[in-house]
């Protein structure tokens, strides 16, 4: 399979790398990281055709995302996240993607989906008002998807709760600086936004329920498999190819510093069976745990290019993989990180980077394995799990 994009990546890869503590230092990407994504098309891989897109097969995504974050965990973090936004933007309405993409297909949408907002009703639309952190990128993106709670008239969240996507431009929120001060991926600039009384046109805004099951790509007329492959199977693809891909660069920093190193006892690394034993087990491990997204979410593609939709018990087993797969690779790194001696975690080493940036990859919200795992171990006993936590994202 030609990955076009992964091919252009790979020619600036010795730039991306050495940007990553650039990166680090501003708490966001450098414009130059940025610039070499947008050359390369790496947030269009998943954009529809229609608006200069690629359409790119899942997998295609998922490995350019890991050899990013192999190269510089932020960067690949960033190309994770902020890539599988056009995936969504293709249920939207014809307007607003001509509004995001009619002047330029390079535009990128930032994030976050926690419904930390509250829409008000009001005729043509909704005001909105909010506060959400962990918007990835959100300095280089000029949209943002929101989620959002339906509210009434005096702006109080509804119950049952009925949850939204909302699409803000740039105008409508505000970006808080210096609120993202973490101990990894420092370069993402995941910071706090801020909406206040923002006004949202109806047709700005998608049901999360309509994009969770899957019919607001059938009412939005999409023809390819891309866009039938389920949301809990997709949204996470990036995020955690990311921690992959940071966990593969561990491995290789890891190698090029014992190559040639002697312990204090005067045993050379290549002579020491221990280490060379947990090297080859790491390197067991991050291979399966790539391997396992990879035919994870080839799984749910051929689902949907068969035409059958997944059934939760399908979903919660996809999900399962997903998070293992990530929890997998980060202890593959602990493993060889105990084994690198102290001038292994000097600041001047990239493995203290990669390794502070693979356990912060690791405990965002989408790989908390305890509701996935106690959804997927109920499916497997035939017990229908209850509506609520335990659904969510699944």
């Amino acid at each position: 399979m030609s990955n076009h994009v992964l091919d252009t990546v790979m020619e600036s890869a010795e730039r991306i790398a050495a940007l990553g503590p650039a990166n680090e230092e501003l708490g966001r990407l450098d414009d130059r990281a940025v610039k070499v994504m947008r050359e390369a098309g790496v947030i269009r891989l998943l954009q529809p055709k229609t608006h200069g897109g690629f359409e790119a097969h899942p997998r295609e995504f998922a490995e350019t995302v890991m050899k990013i974050a192999a190269l510089d965990g932020s960067t690949g973090w960033v190309a994770g996240v902020v890539g599988v936004h056009p995936w969504e933007m293709a249920m939207a309405d014809r307007r607003v993607q001509d509004e995001v993409w009619g002047e330029d297909p390079d535009t990128w949408i930032a994030s976050p989906y926690a419904p930390m907002g509250v829409l008000r009703p009001v005729d043509g639309g909704y005001v909105f008002n909010g506060r959400w952190q962990f918007s990835s990128g959100t300095d280089h993106c000029r949209w943002i998807f929101l989620g959002g709670m339906l509210g009434d008239a005096e702006g109080k969240a509804i119950m049952p709760p009925t949850q939204f996507h909302v699409i803000l431009p740039r105008s409508s929120y505000e970006i808080v600086d210096d609120s993202w001060d973490v101990v990894g991926l420092k370069g993402t600039g995941s910071k706090d936004v801020v909406v206040t009384d923002a006004f949202v046109p109806d047709y700005r805004v998608l049901p999360f329920a309509k994009v969770s099951d899957g019919s607001a790509a059938r009412e939005a007329g999409l023809t390819n498999t891309l866009y039938h492959v389920p949301f809990s199977q997709a949204f996470p693809l990036g995020i955690t190819a990311a921690v992959i891909g940071t966990a593969e660069g561990a491995l290789a920093h890891h190698l090029a510093y014992q190559r040639n190193r002697t312990q204090i006892t005067g045993t050379k690394i290549k002579d020491d069976p221990h280490v060379l034993y947990a090297v080859s087990e790491a390197s067991a491990e991050i291979s399966a745990s790539r391997t396992a997204l990879i035919d994870n979410i080839c799984r749910f593609y051929d689902q949907a290019e068969a035409g059958r939709r997944s059934t939760f018990e399908e979903r919660a087993a996809g999900r399962r993989v997903q998070v293992q797969a990530a929890w997998r690779a980060v202890r593959a790194v602990d493993e060889i990180v105990g084994r690198s001696g102290g001038n292994g975690m000097r600041m001047s080493s990239p493995i203290q980077r990669f390794w502070r940036d693979a356990h912060m990859g690791l405990v965002h919200a989408i790989h908390v394995p305890g509701a996935v795992f106690h959804a997927s171990a109920l499916t497997n006993l035939g017990v229908e799990p209850p509506m609520g936590p335990m659904r969510s994202m699944i």
